[in-house]
């Protein structure tokens, strides 16, 4: 199904004038689901304004919206994370509460924005965190309304303390591959059923 829509929203602190190490990693889903008809497109949170805040456009040169109407065309989202201090960036923690801000906007049959909507998640570092983030981002997709599929945090993680970054290795730990794998089939499955079998509004409209 080429009409498959898939959203990466890196959340590395660097901008797209840098390398980034969960860029290396999302692409590598990224391309697999390319292969398998979808069409892709990576935003990398860094080059946008994104204020602080709960509301679904704060102002004042506020670029979220420019990203989240590329979230309400997706049938896909992933949000990709480096860990810093054991935890998923503060970038992600901002995407995260910012589409947190929009969870009580409705379709037109009563149900959140985010219905039918699959999300996962990609994670690089060279620390601990790898589960814990995923933990965050995953239940947090799931609580506003995206569907989440099973196995779908491909992550990579290195030896403790200072060492390679993911672009450094060989990229052939045989873990995250199959994880990477599952990821993008897994979401692309379910978008695909929900393509041509929504859940129904019956129970589970907005009050």
């Amino acid at each position: 199904m080429s009409d498959v829509k898939a959203l990466f929203l890196n959340a590395s602190l660097k901008s797209s004038e840098e390398e980034s190490n969960t860029h290396v990693l999302m692409q590598e889903v990224a391309d697999i689901m390319e292969k398998e008809g979808a069409s892709v497109e990576e935003v990398r949170l860094a080059d946008y304004n994104i204020k602080f805040g709960m509301a679904p456009d704060m102002g004042d040169g506020d670029e979220w919206p420019q990203v989240f109407e590329k979230v309400k065309a997706a049938d896909i989202v992933i949000v990709g994370t480096p860990i810093w201090i054991g935890e998923k960036s503060s970038v992600a923690t901002l995407a995260m509460e910012r589409l947190y801000a929009s969870s009580s906007e409705t379709k037109e049959n009563g149900q959140s924005i985010y219905y039918n909507k699959i999300g996962g998640t990609v994670i690089t570092g060279n620390e601990d965190g790898a589960k814990h983030s995923a933990a965050s981002i995953l239940y947090g997709l799931s609580h506003i309304g995206f569907v989440v599929p099973p196995n779908v945090d491909a992550y990579w993680v290195g030896e403790a303390g200072p060492g390679p970054s993911y672009m450094e290795t060989e990229k052939d730990n045989e873990f995250t591959k199959s994880h990477v794998k599952m990821l993008a089939y897994n979401t692309l499955h379910l978008a695909r059923i929900f393509r041509e079998n929504p859940i129904p509004p019956e129970g589970n409209v907005m009050g």
